[in-house]
């Protein structure tokens, strides 16, 4: 990991104690995970993992939880978190006590165009910084701003990725993704985020992947659309059909793909 993630723990152990990863997601220190899964709000048993994996429930609170998935001989740490880039900065940082190889970063995405459809699975080719909190986490001061920075991933990895997918017949598009920190107040800002190149909308991947660059890990975030502004498709309120596509791009292809990624 790079120094500065380094910084960020040791002054987050001056003021709390060590171990918070194995207290807040009951994750042990003494494992070399296959993969560390973060997913704000999913559960492997909202994606059914359970029904080809051993999952394990290891600490679960209001808010956040901590699960062991095991198949084949994998072991992946799965983090559930709460919804926001801070939140996911938070709950990464204490995961830099833990050890594993590769990060996987799953959630929903709301489509900006009509061409994004309901249960496709998206990666970003960028993301927007639509959050302060990157500039806490980026910047030695926080009166400086990376506010509307573009964060650009590994495409290396990224292409990689997708490369393993079209193996297994799954199609991951590459796509701009403006991360908002609020859902509510994003459809009053629309057309300016649409402005920014967006074609998809979220709250956590350029904080993601800033977290993964520190950890110097390769990383990826897979998001399934879970609605789109352009195309009128609601995020409550779901056909039938439209259930079916959704449930098949989160229940089938992201399972399928982290499994595929955590013994790659």
């Amino acid at each position: 990991m790079k120094e500065a993630l380094k910084k960020i723990v040791d002054t987050f152990h001056h003021f709390n104690s060590e171990h918070m990863a194995t207290q807040a997601f009951g994750l042990s220190e003494e494992v070399v995970y296959d993969a560390l899964v973060v997913a704000p709000s999913f559960s492997p048993y909202k994606l059914r993992m359970d029904a080809a994996c051993k999952v394990t429930t290891l600490k679960e609170g209001a808010y956040i939880a901590g699960y062991l998935v095991e198949k084949d001989g994998l072991n992946i740490a799965w983090i559930r978190t709460g919804s926001s880039a801070g939140n996911l900065i938070d709950h990464m940082a204490l995961c830099a006590e833990l050890s594993f190889k590769r990060m996987i970063f799953i959630g929903a995405v709301g489509g900006l165009k009509e061409s994004f459809k309901l249960g496709d699975v998206c990666t970003p080719a960028y993301s927007i910084s639509g959050s302060h909190a990157d500039s806490y986490l980026m910047k030695d001061s926080i009166r400086e701003s990376m506010l509307f920075t573009r964060v650009v991933p590994d495409m290396e990895y990224v292409d990689k990725v997708i490369g393993i997918g079209k193996k297994m017949g799954y199609a991951i598009r590459k796509a701009g993704v403006f991360c908002t920190p609020s859902i509510a107040l994003e459809y009053m800002h629309l057309d300016e985020i649409k402005s920014f190149d967006a074609d998809l909308i979220e709250m956590e991947t350029s904080s993601f992947y800033l977290m993964t660059d520190l950890f110097e890990l390769p990383g990826i975030a897979l998001l399934v659309v879970s609605d789109n502004s352009a195309s009128g498709v609601a995020l409550v309120g779901r056909t039938e059909e439209q259930q079916q596509q959704y449930d098949y791009g989160r229940n089938v292809v992201l399972p399928d793909m982290i499994m595929a990624l955590a013994g790659e």
